[in-house]
């Protein structure tokens, strides 16, 4: 039997293997009207034909719990019923393929208000049609405006926002549920003190720096069901130096196996382990597999299961992924926007099998 398609069960819920597509912004939702951050046909395809293509979980990208979350105003969100409604089309027809439907859940803080990449990517100033980006501190993101600095009471908005977005992903059959800490966002600039310079209960140590993002997910996992999971994204460093002392350091590894002790505490079920985003200027040794030994790590120490991700091109590098107990699960995302079949080709290629589509049956051969 493959690993990579041994079915993992988390809290009550069954995923039919390994093999998941991880979240990745497409830009594509409805940007203006009444339909503003709702997906659209572009996103039913999208996500319902990696389903079709084998793929255990598929997760729905970054989703702004409130209008100012949102990176950009093609950005999905999920702040309203009729965000929900649309979701929900898609969430049925990811689950109608064999797969478990989940969704991330964000916050772009500092990050907000840009233009989508394939328009460049620039900041859009609120003259311009855009609108105030937050953040722990006044702290601008690279060639970003200067951020509003959040009030104890803007922050408990935001964690209730975020609980609110989570029954709505519940209302519209999502079964996963992920909250995104990572990549310079909200949660993950609330974490680093590149980026957290408080000096409340929200600033200065890291009990308070982590204070923000366990809110996040007990307000979160109090609205989910207990047999359901919750997943929760991290940048497992900042790229910058991991044994210096200073706050220039910024968040690291260490620091993320401390992070995961407690949120396996307030319930979260696995950790999705990416890097990076904070700053723009990091150097990161981007190669084959380069952010599992975090993954790794956190494992180790915390037994909390973890997902590996970042350029996992290959079956049998996933394969070697999981056999060597480096992670549990493996997250594609370039490459299942290349080849949305990845998970079909990569259970022949390892003689195991993948769920097809019941309509597909009469081409499946015998090692599908």
């Amino acid at each position: 039997m493959s690993a990579l398609f041994e079915p993992i069960t988390l809290r009550e819920l069954t995923i039919p293997n390994r093999v998941w597509m991880a979240p990745m912004c497409m830009y594509s939702a409805a940007a203006e009207g009444p339909d503003t951050g709702a997906a659209t046909d572009f996103h039913l395809t999208h996500l319902a034909s990696r389903a079709a293509g084998g793929t255990g979980l598929v997760m729905v990208e970054a989703t702004g719990v409130l209008p100012e979350g949102r990176i950009s105003a093609h950005d999905l969100g999920l702040w309203n019923e009729r965000q929900q409604d649309a979701l929900a089309r898609v969430a049925a027809a990811i689950r109608s393929y064999g797969s478990v439907a989940a969704i991330q859940l964000a916050h772009a803080g500092r990050k907000a208000s840009t233009l989508p990449p394939r328009l460049g990517g620039a900041p859009v100033t609120v003259a311009d049609g855009g609108w105030q980006a937050v953040a722990p501190s006044p702290e601008p993101f690279d060639g970003h405006p200067a951020p509003h600095e959040l009030t104890v009471e803007e922050i408990a908005g935001v964690v209730q926002a975020f609980a609110d977005a989570a029954r709505r992903a519940l209302a519209a059959g999502f079964q996963v549920v992920e909250v995104h800490g990572a990549h310079g966002y909200l949660v993950h600039s609330f974490l680093s003190p590149v980026s957290n310079h408080r000096t409340d209960a929200y600033g200065g140590s890291f009990e308070n720096r982590i204070r923000f993002a366990l809110e996040v997910v007990e307000a979160v996992r109090a609205v989910w069901p207990q047999e359901l999971p919750v997943f929760f994204r991290t940048s497992a460093t900042d790229w910058l130096t991991e044994n210096a002392e200073d706050e220039r350091d910024g968040w690291t590894g260490e620091d993320t196996v401390r992070l995961a002790k407690e949120l396996q505490a307030a319930g979260v079920d696995l950790l999705d382990v990416s890097t990076g985003g904070l700053v723009a200027t990091a150097k990161i040794p981007a190669a084959p597999g380069f952010q599992v030994p975090f993954a790794t790590a956190v494992r180790q120490a915390t037994g909390l299961p973890t997902g590996a991700v970042g350029l996992i091109t290959d079956p049998a590098q996933a394969e070697q992924i999981l056999t060597d107990g480096a992670a549990d699960v493996v997250l594609l995302g370039r490459e299942l926007l290349r080849n949305p079949y990845w998970a079909h080709q990569a259970a022949r290629a390892l003689d195991a099998r993948s769920h097809w589509p019941t309509q597909y049956g009469w081409v499946v051969g015998p090692r599908d």
